[in-house]
């Protein structure tokens, strides 16, 4: 039998989780629910947790700031709660670290709906190599990004902040150096959201990312545009096991 999946929800609001816990439990779901950050950290040291729900509005604390923080050391899918109001957030809560969005008060159905639709996407994830050739890092040209840290350090030691995107599309790029890859395949390398996808998404995010490891964004020397085909990552890269 599969193992049943488990839920952390983060919210500080008793209400919220139980009607949550309540409701996910009939639909084969386990849930552990925590009130702040050091609750759900001790949640996440002693229990396997497949994804965490969170509410971005604690009380006296950031869900942005913790959701962030997971990400830098997990890869446990996120989906964020947001009030009707708090679209500023919505959108730096994606580019920072969420899997999705649910916006208060929200539709129950319509938040299985959602947690399933992100636990399919973790599910079809690759799976890992085994330990011997597993990938750590990529390097190119004197810049690194770093896998498990999510990181990316440039050649002169300085950490370039990435968004989850950015990072998805550059680690998706380092996998196929010298290839031309078209907008559905970088799609489906990078596994965005196909509910925030749009026909020149990818454009944005090589723009965005382009501003962040070229020197000069107009004139690019590592991601280059191949008109009519889509982009190639025109650079060695080496692999680190």
């Amino acid at each position: 039998m599969e193992p049943t999946p488990h839920i952390l929800v983060v919210d500080d609001d008793p209400a919220i989780t139980e009607m949550v816990s309540l409701y996910l439990a009939e639909h084969d779901f386990r849930v552990t629910a925590a009130r702040n950050g050091a609750e759900m950290n001790q949640a996440l040291e002693t229990d396997s947790v497949q994804l965490v729900l969170m509410d971005l509005r604690l009380k006296g604390e950031s869900g942005l700031v913790l959701a962030r923080s997971l990400r830098e050391k997990s890869t446990i899918p996120v989906i964020i709660l947001t009030g009707q109001a708090e679209e500023a957030d919505r959108v730096m809560g994606l580019e920072l670290a969420a899997d999705d969005y649910v916006v208060k008060p929200f539709s129950l159905r319509e938040l299985l709906a959602r947690i399933r639709a992100v636990l399919r996407r973790s599910a079809m994830a690759p799976a890992p190599a085994s330990p011997s050739r597993e990938v750590r890092a990529y390097r190119f040209d004197g810049w690194e990004l770093n896998l498990r840290l999510r990181r990316l350090r440039a050649p002169d030691g300085r950490d370039i902040e990435l968004s989850l995107r950015e990072f998805s599309l550059l680690h998706a790029l380092c996998r196929a150096p010298g290839r031309v890859l078209n907008r559905d395949q970088l799609l489906e390398m990078t596994r965005l959201d196909v509910s925030a996808v749009y026909d020149r998404a990818i454009d944005v995010q090589i723009l965005r990312l382009r501003r962040k490891i070229e020197v000069d964004p107009a004139e690019p020397r590592y991601v280059r545009t191949e008109r009519g085909l889509g982009y190639i990552f025109d650079t060695d890269v080496q692999s680190v096991h």
